[in-house]
């Protein structure tokens, strides 16, 4: 679970990353920096949802 959730993050600082150069590279009107926030966004709802499911099912234990 713990692997998951660290390989989802790295993903989406990559697609962060990846955007952040194709804004400074693409000068002609590129849409790859728009796909690629894109994609991070919907990575981002991804792990949201990955995280509510492992809580849901028990595989995040509740701690007080």
């Amino acid at each position: 679970m713990r692997i998951v959730v660290y390989v989802l993050i790295a993903l989406i600082l990559a697609s962060l990353a990846s955007a952040l150069v194709f804004v400074f590279r693409d000068r002609s009107g590129s849409k790859r920096a728009v796909k690629a926030l894109a994609l991070r966004v919907a990575l981002s709802i991804a792990l949201f949802l990955f995280l509510m499911a492992g809580f849901y099912f028990g595989f995040i234990p509740q701690k007080l």
